[in-house]
């Protein structure tokens, strides 16, 4: 079972901050009474010291000295009496002045209430428990250099009292910490997760082949390089993918290229000849008129030129539709995949076609839909969509509308252009992908059609492997194409 990173550092710090308390815990309850108690025994002798030098400095009885006495006495929670060999008292710093006075004769004189052990040494520290209130103590008694009896008393039961204080204490301490920590932690981690997250969809994303995300975030120093590293790498692979569907595109059309070419140059030579012949019988017998004078006015000689111009004008646009044609059947024309919106390219052609649109008094409606990327040759789909557009306009009658729609089908998107008017014959919607062919031939003559378009559009899907067609409907025509779907769209 696999843990998430965000859990891991929760436990590693929860667990560092348990163990940081229990540890605290156990060093109070081993070494915290006897750290304080050490620090009872250096009070008690430096209170001795302080004593003792008074006394030699005959200062005992000096106003300072026992205002400083009494301060340090109190400080460190300090019983300190001092008497001369009279037992006169000379200073004290004590509410049980009766009370220290006869304990310090009882030692003086060696009179046992001590519940156990021989006689303490004089001038030296020891602990003793009273009976009478069952109170430890830490004490010192002697005769001072200058002669004074001294007793020097501190009660012990607070120690222990302070390191059940200072465990209690610890213990709401802990919970407490226990409780921020987790929620420090979990907001701490989520701002280092949430971004390792965002890449690793990031980077699920780029297996499916979907480049369109990018990382944006701002989080450490070391995640946010990752993030701009993984960015390039999005980049690189795409332009590699590009680049690999060209090359990948470009082999299939190279495997059947060799085979059709010579086929091809024989059957375009025989097509052109047959729709070059009747522009240039035209042309011919128009010139030939001019020539001989059959006509003398202005008016039929201006005819006869406007026959000859307009003949020559469709010549030059077949020529042209029959060189584009040509330089796709004959792999001349390399095919560039790339990805780009096939929506914006769509508006933007009927945008420059609005002058067309506008005089042939047509109609055009397409839905509104947000960007579909895909994977084609962008000026070959426009040159695709142009040819069915052009066609639906030279073909529209009735209601003359067009309409245009995209339908997502899986893993491909549907580009229709449909117009109102007649259907095609049955018998002809086999035929209207091949070069000049034409179904009414009285009007494509009429609007100077050559029957090359469609087959403009068979060579360019072939050339990238892709599905087109044509339906019948009760009131128009609809011709399609598919493309394929750069998949984070889906």
């Amino acid at each position: 079972m696999k843990i998430s990173i965000r859990v891991q550092i929760a436990l590693v710090t929860l667990t560092l901050l348990i163990g940081t308390l229990f540890s605290c815990w156990f060093l109070n309850n081993m070494f915290l009474e006897r750290y304080y108690e050490s620090e009872k025994y250096k009070n008690v002798q430096t209170a001795y010291d302080k004593l003792n030098q008074a006394g030699i400095d005959e200062a005992l009885d000096s106003e300072e000295f026992q205002e400083s006495m009494l301060e340090y006495a109190y400080r460190y929670s300090m019983n300190i009496q001092v008497v001369d060999v009279n037992q006169r008292l000379v200073f004290a710093a004590t509410l049980n002045r009766k009370e220290l006075q006869d304990k310090l004769m009882q030692y003086i004189f060696r009179l046992p209430f001590w519940e156990q052990g021989e006689t303490p040494e004089p001038d030296k520290i020891f602990k003793i428990r009273d009976i009478r209130n069952n109170t430890e103590y830490i004490e010192m008694y002697g005769q001072l250099d200058s002669d004074q009896w001294y007793i020097i008393s501190t009660a012990m039961q607070d120690v222990r009292d302070s390191v059940k204080l200072s465990n209690r204490f610890l213990a709401y301490i802990g919970v407490l910490a226990i409780l921020l920590g987790g929620v420090v932690v979990w907001i701490v981690t989520t701002r280092i997760v949430k971004p390792i997250w965002k890449l690793a969809d990031i980077s699920e994303r780029m297996t499916h082949l979907d480049f369109e995300a990018k990382y944006e975030g701002k989080g450490v120093k070391e995640i946010s390089l990752l993030g701009e590293n993984i960015n390039k790498l999005s980049e690189s692979l795409e332009r590699n993918i590009s680049d690999l569907k060209t090359a990948n595109n470009e082999l299939q059309k190279d495997i059947e290229r060799k085979e059709q070419n010579e086929e091809m140059r024989k059957e375009f030579l025989a097509n052109v000849s047959h729709e070059l012949k009747t522009p240039i019988a035209l042309i011919q017998g128009y010139a030939e008129g001019l020539k001989e004078g059959i006509h003398d006015d202005t008016e039929s000689r201006d005819f006869y030129c406007e026959v000859i111009i307009d003949e020559a004008e469709k010549m030059n646009i077949m020529v042209k539709k029959l060189l584009t044609l040509n330089q796709l059947e004959f792999g001349n024309d390399m095919v560039s995949m790339e990805r780009f919106d096939i929506v914006t390219l769509i508006k933007n052609y009927l945008q420059s076609a609005n002058i067309l649109i506008k005089q042939s008094n047509i109609q055009v409606r397409m839905q509104e839909t947000d960007a579909i990327y895909v994977w084609a040759d962008e000026f070959k789909t426009e040159e695709v969509f142009m040819n069915y557009f052009t066609n639906a306009v030279n073909h529209c009658t009735g209601e003359r509308i067009i309409d245009i729609r995209l339908e997502r089908q899986e893993e491909r998107v549907r580009v229709t252009v449909f117009n109102t008017g007649e259907q095609i014959p049955q018998e002809s919607i086999e035929h209207i992908w091949e070069k000049f062919y034409k179904v009414d031939k009285a009007r494509t003559r009429e609007y100077g059609g050559n029957g090359v378009g469609l087959s403009i559009v068979k060579a360019i899907m072939d050339s990238m492997n892709q599905r087109y067609g044509v339906e019948n409907y009760s009131n128009g025509v609809c011709f399609w194409f598919e493309l394929e779907v750069v998949k984070d769209n889906q």
